[in-house]
């Protein structure tokens, strides 16, 4: 696999000129100054592609190989109003995009908000953080913060109780920086909602259930995967993440089947699938070889990070934190031995795409990554550390093949 690494351009703590040193192949990067809905110039794809290779004052020998993410705007998601002006931009994009030589676009189907976590920095035995996920935690958010009029309704009452007890402890810092941490959003992203811009946002929603969001999904993949058929591009969908729903919202791809019904739907390798590891390893029944024994030809980008489940459950929903990415409740050696078998035999075929982009995606902070100021989740020395590790298996998984 080629090992990418995501990098959030000129403003990203972690210097792209320290990617080359770890061993990096190429870069995972987005446009995240960029509204959602708004097109990509060619000229803004250069100049991320001129901050990648750095042709002055000496060249990183790295290319923009994997746009994540290429927002799908809630306008989209919901078909509501000016679904055809976005539309016809994302597809302005793709071409653009395309024009400058970058193939493989991810993107992900999730309404209001992108990957949630209730902590940043949750502390670990050995003395680092990762980022978490605590089902009670989100419930007082949900209940007692965002008051979310249907909330009751969501949870168990021994959620509930364990929420208001919780909540009752809490002074003002501890609030706001609860509220701040799950409506952080994808680092990088120009997005910086409120507690009201998420309650108008949900009403977007209010009419839309699971059937009605796939079918928006198959809607919006209809009218662009045509575009990069044209191109020779690979789009792929990244899971939910969590897992599951949150806040009454509808979740489509949280799990192998749902990936089935959209891939089955616009059946072309022009439409595929972004396997994230520790996404969908949250849900206690993934099994991540048989995730990619049934959808390997399609399987366009991979994440490689790992979660481990502990604390309070709700149902589906469970508490979980980041762990390295040896050490979670995915067997990372099942998972790229898969992969490589994939690899394999894309390469008997004669495919041109055989070698699939993965980066180490989500890492702990450790070492010089607790005073460093890096992105939430994407640290240097925890992430590289996680790399040297995947490497080290594939490495050894190679000479078996």
């Amino acid at each position: 696999m080629k090992q990418t690494w995501r990098w959030f351009g000129p403003a990203d703590p972690v210097d792209i000129y320290d990617l080359p040193q770890i061993g990096v192949q190429g870069v995972v990067t987005s446009l995240d100054h960029l509204p959602p809905g708004a097109p990509w110039s060619k000229s803004d794809i250069r100049q991320r592609q001129a901050d990648i290779s750095k042709p002055t004052p000496h060249p990183t020998g790295l290319n923009w190989d994997v746009v994540e993410n290429l927002p799908v705007s809630d306008v989209i998601k919901t078909k509501g109003t000016g679904y055809a002006a976005h539309i016809a931009a994302y597809k302005e994009s793709l071409h653009n995009l395309a024009g400058c030589g970058i193939q493989t676009v991810c993107y992900n189907f999730m309404p209001v908000l992108d990957w949630t976590r209730t902590s940043f920095a949750a502390r670990m035995p050995h003395g680092g953080t990762a980022m978490a996920f605590d089902i009670v935690d989100f419930a007082l958010f949900d209940l007692h913060l965002l008051a979310r009029p249907a909330a009751e309704d969501d949870y168990s009452a021994t959620i509930k109780q364990a929420a208001e007890a919780r909540f009752n402890t809490l002074d003002d810092s501890a609030k706001t920086r609860l509220i701040n941490t799950i409506l952080a959003g994808v680092p990088g992203a120009n997005n910086r909602w409120t507690l009201s811009d998420v309650s108008d946002l949900l009403s977007l929603y209010k009419d839309i259930n699971t059937a009605q969001l796939r079918a928006n999904l198959i809607d919006f993949l209809s009218e662009v995967v045509p575009v990069a058929e044209e191109h020779g591009m690979r789009l792929c969908c990244q899971p939910d993440d969590p897992p599951f729903p949150l806040m009454g919202l509808p979740r489509v791809l949280s799990s192998t089947a749902d990936y089935e019904t959209i891939l089955a739907a616009i059946d072309t390798p022009a439409n595929g699938a972004a396997l994230c590891t520790g996404s969908l390893g949250v849900a206690p029944g993934f099994d991540v070889a048989d995730f990619v024994s049934r959808l390997g030809p399609r399987i366009h980008f991979v994440q490689l990070s790992n979660t481990r489940r502990k604390g309070a459950s709700d149902g589906p929903r469970v508490s979980f934190h980041e762990s390295m990415h040896l050490d979670g409740d995915t067997d990372m050696v099942i998972a790229i031995r898969a992969l490589l078998k994939e690899e394999a035999r894309r390469k008997a075929e004669g495919r041109s795409d055989w070698e699939i982009p993965m980066r180490p995606d989500h890492g702990q902070h450790i070492l010089y990554d607790l005073h460093s100021g890096s992105l939430p989740g994407y640290p240097l020395i925890g992430r590289a550390k996680g790399l040297a590790e995947l490497r080290g298996v594939m490495a050894a998984l190679s000479a078996d093949l």
